[in-house]
């Protein structure tokens, strides 16, 4: 490769790994798996060796990986935490092993698993837990404290009051608790964690500490940053006495002279890995000996010595017997294959997801085809290829019915999903009842995804419709019922009964239609008799409705189903007319603002609620018809094209004085 084509690559290369990088480490929503990321790094590595002329300061090779958060405040490492240089062969770990004894004579390693989490610092005053950060960058990491004393396996006090002492450690979400998550977030219809590292780093992340409470996260502590009052030569020793002081350390290593021998337990490891209840994605060999730790010393980004391994994905050649279509509780309809059993990463696998019709389409998976699986990071199975089609095997398409209700089911251009939109539809009752009785919708206070799951059990409802129809005497029957919270629960629901049309049509769930599409909806077409009959040509002419939101909208109340629901709605009271409420004032009449970024005391919605009622109006993109741009932290492309236009840009202090001044 010429010099100036290497150049080139390089900086191709640079971008990506810092592209995959920021969505991994920073926005915990990674786009190609570990596996894929360790292979471009290393491409970039390999070529900056071969190049060394044209190794820059800023390149991703010369920075230890993450980003620090502007949510959290900042914490300077006093000893950093480094990454570790990684190894995919045992010819690299050789190699390893040779560079150490090449420096320091005789040496002793210890071999232990690689947790796959997000890796945190731990300092301890007198045994008492008094700070705790994320790695960050390693030089510079964020304050999570709060978030971490809800993590049950840190010890808050240690065994021994020792006077100062900072460890380091991984934090984690068990298996378990990954699938009850993404089934939780599929429930309430939020974009699920790819994979239990990225969920933990995420549920670390939390403004909230409640919201990091139920993410049910744990810790693996495994190093020694610093430490007062108690000395310490060796790795393994460390590890036997972070134990004792309450510390959950890993839970098998293996310490050796022979790295024949660390070989070998690497390999026990990574056969034993589809048993642990924590993920894993490979092992860490670290020298022993704290004295030749120190005259090994580090490069920029690594320690010389430790050294981690890398799993490869392991993939298995199987059949696909059969595809199942199940229908989610958000109407997408979700393929899923049926093999013939194969072992994965310690684990018996014969089924996995196809995703949607697009994944199939572009692999052309039939039902018969010999296929390649594989495990994403050693959880999720996944088709890799397929190598082969029985004779007079057809592309499979998915039905045109939903496999629950029997209506038909629609796909949106642009999107992958297929769904059924039957408000009524079985397989998505609880879905649509928690939306229904969420607070944007019908707000009905005390009705949440707890308590629906026990009416549904219960067999009390079977349609949102049911929910008004609740006796204080059947609630009382059920579990964590007394006579007062039933009284509670059903007022709740009656005082729904008065809400404005807008949140009706919202709590409907009509496909693209948010809270703000219904406001514009019901202002343009008040009753809800006008809006089941107004023709799709009506509907795409009211200003901010876009052509697929009025699609959606007619195809909905076209459905026998959805105008049997709101006519059932209607007999039981609720109310059916926009109560066109006008601005409490005419301040900020003639203006109109877009949000973008975190504000400092408002949220986005109680923004927008304050300029509506002061005769604003809030819309979604800049445009030059915008008359002022609200910016908070972290404003993003709006903020920009704000510039580029010239349109006033306020903080939210400005706002409230413009409306305070007017």
């Amino acid at each position: 490769m010429e010099k100036q084509e290497a150049q080139r690559r390089l900086a191709e290369l640079r971008e990506q790994v810092r592209y995959h990088s920021r969505k991994y480490y920073t926005e915990d929503d990674p786009e190609i798996s570990d596996f894929e990321y360790d292979q471009l790094y290393r491409q970039l590595e390999t070529l900056e060796g071969e190049y060394p002329e044209l190794v820059t300061e800023d390149s991703p090779t010369q920075k230890i990986g993450g980003a620090v958060y502007n949510t959290f405040a900042e914490v300077v490492h006093q000893v950093p935490l480094e990454s570790l240089h990684d190894s995919f062969s045992q010819e690299e770990l050789r190699d390893f092993d040779r560079r150490v004894r090449e420096a320091v004579g005789d040496v002793e390693y210890v071999a232990e698993p690689k947790f796959d989490g997000l890796s945190v610092a731990l300092e301890y005053r007198d045994g008492l837990f008094v700070r705790g950060s994320t790695r960050g960058d390693g030089v510079t990491g964020e304050d999570v404290t709060e978030n971490i004393r809800t993590i049950r396996s840190v010890p808050k006090i240690l065994r021994e009051p020792v006077p100062f002492l900072e460890v380091r450690g991984e934090v984690y979400m068990s298996d378990q608790s990954f699938q009850r998550l993404c089934a939780r977030q599929e429930l309430l219809e939020e974009k699920p964690f790819k994979n239990p590292r990225n969920a933990a780093a995420g549920s670390l992340r939390q403004k909230d500490p409640k919201i990091t409470a139920q993410r049910e996260l744990s810790i693996f502590v495994f190093n020694v940053q610093q430490v007062e009052g108690h000395a310490l030569s060796r790795h393994d020793e460390s590890l036997k006495w972070l134990g004792k002081l309450g510390f959950p350390v890993p839970p098998l290593y293996r310490t050796s002279g022979d790295m024949e021998e660390i070989l070998s337990f690497i390999q026990e490891i990574g056969d034993k890995r589809g048993e642990f209840n924590f993920p894993i994605d490979g092992a860490v060999v670290k020298v022993n000996d704290f004295a030749q730790r120190e005259e090994l010393g580090s490069t920029a980004k690594f320690p010389r010595w430790a050294e981690a391994f890398k799993y490869p994905p392991e993939e298995k050649e199987t059949t696909l017997l059969d595809i199942e279509v199940n229908v989610g509780r958000t109407g997408v309809l979700t393929p899923t294959g049926r093999f013939e059993p194969v072992t994965l990463a310690g684990t018996t696998v014969s089924r996995a997801t196809l995703h949607n019709q697009d994944f199939i389409a572009e692999k052309d998976i039939r039902v018969g085809s010999r296929v390649v699986l594989r495990k994403a990071g050693e959880i999720i199975p996944e088709v890799v290829a397929v190598l082969s089609h029985p004779e007079g095997s057809q592309p499979y398409h998915l039905p045109e019915t939903c496999p629950s209700c029997g209506e038909r089911v629609t796909r949106v251009e642009g999107e992958a999903a297929t769904r059924c939109t039957n408000p009524q539809c079985p397989a998505q009752l609880l879905r649509n009842l928690i939306h229904f009785a969420s607070r944007d919708a019908m707000d009905i206070d005390g009705l949440g995804p707890a308590i629906l799951e026990q009416l549904l059990q219960a067999g009390m409802v079977a349609s949102p419709a049911d929910l008004y129809t609740l006796q204080v005497a059947q609630l009382e029957k059920l579990d964590r019922f007394g006579k007062k919270s039933a009284e509670n629960l059903v007022a709740a629901v009656e005082r729904s009964k008065q809400n404005d049309l807008y949140r009706l049509v919202y709590a409907l769930g009509i496909p693209h239609i948010g809270a703000k599409a219904a406001q514009v909806l019901c202002g343009a077409f008040p009753t809800m008799e006008a809006i089941q009959n107004a023709p799709e040509e009506e509907l795409s002419q009211i200003e901010g409705f876009g052509g697929i939101m009025s699609q959606e909208v007619a195809a909905f109340f076209q459905k026998e189903s959805a105008r049997a629901l709101v006519s059932r709605l209607k007999e039981l009271g609720v109310n059916m007319a926009a109560q066109q409420q006008e601005a409490k004032g005419t301040l900020l009449a003639g203006k109109t603002f877009v949000l973008t970024g975190t504000l400092p005391t408002m949220s986005r919605k109680e923004a927008s609620r304050l300029i509506e009622e002061n005769g604003g109006k809030v819309t979604s993109s800049v445009s030059k018809k915008t008359s002022y741009v609200l910016a908070g932290e972290e404003a993003g492309s709006k903020l920009e094209k704000a510039l580029q236009l010239e349109i006033p840009v306020l903080t939210e202090e400005e706002l409230l004085q413009m409306i305070k001044s007017e």
